[in-house]
């Protein structure tokens, strides 16, 4: 296994006072991932072009995150085909 260690996409920090934004408040976390994650991980990396890790996961929870609201909201997810067949696509969730 691989570890990672990146800062947090979402920092869990309090509110920062309007004179203290200048200094952005980061929360390490390290977690091991199987090779094959890690292939992944590498593959998101260069087909986003992202500059780090970091912004591959920080992208992959703002995304995770908006697909959980909408599903909760009752939303359905639709894909369509080469063909132009329309059907639902089932989240994991």
């Amino acid at each position: 296994m691989t570890a990672l260690t990146l800062p947090p996409a979402a920092a869990t920090a309090p509110e920062q006072p309007a004179d203290d934004r200048t200094r952005l408040v980061k929360n390490r976390v390290q977690f091991d991932l199987a090779p094959r994650s890690m292939e992944r991980l590498n593959t998101l990396k260069r087909k986003t072009e992202a500059a780090s890790y970091a912004e591959v996961v920080k992208n992959a929870l703002r995304l995770y995150e908006a697909l959980i609201e909408e599903t909760e909201a009752g939303k359905q997810f639709l894909v369509r085909d080469a063909a132009g067949v329309v059907s639902p696509y089932h989240l994991f969730l």
